[in-house]
């Protein structure tokens, strides 16, 4: 009789402070606490010993539940931690592509003012050397030209000569 009061002031309560059936109700286990210490106080007046034995059973229920609490929210904080630790290397990583687009961009630009620079030494070198080229076939056809006339001397001071010589 006092299990079919206990259950239907139990069922009644539930109602009235609207503690939900399913998931984790504050409501809800506050008044399964209430109960189960109304039956644990029950028992213990018809036998004590087995009220003793359900008062170790409750504390160690609660127990086990406290460190469930526990581990759930250091494992929460974790996550959290870990979540913010991923965001700030998300952060930084996009900084570090920010970085090296720029440094890429700067050094492709260096790449274009030093092909330039190749360009205008070899197109100046090019010119040089058809200048030194030109320069020494004129002075070639010079010395060609000079030792061309100095022959003629020759041999015309050599003919001269032999004309002398003959008289």
């Amino acid at each position: 009789l006092d299990v079919i009061n206990l259950q239907e002031e139990l069922d009644k309560r539930l109602q009235q402070r609207q503690a939900r059936e399913t998931g984790i109700c504050p409501v809800r286990e506050e008044l399964y606490s209430q109960t189960f210490d109304e039956l644990i106080r029950q028992v213990t007046i018809n036998c004590a010993e087995r009220g003793l034995l359900l008062l170790r059973v409750r504390d160690e229920i609660r127990m086990t539940i406290a460190a469930y609490q526990t581990l759930y929210e250091s494992s929460v904080a974790f996550g959290m931690r870990k979540a913010l630790q991923a965001e700030q290397g998300k952060s930084d990583l996009e900084n570090r592509i920010v970085q090296l687009e720029s440094e890429k961009k700067d050094l492709e630009r260096q790449i274009q003012d030093l092909k330039a620079k190749c360009e205008a030494i070899e197109k100046r070198e090019s010119e040089r050397r058809q200048l030194d080229e030109k320069k020494h076939a004129e002075e070639v056809q010079f010395l060609r030209r000079s030792n061309q006339q100095l022959k003629q001397q020759l041999e015309s001071i050599l003919t001269s000569s032999a004309a002398n010589a003959k008289k």
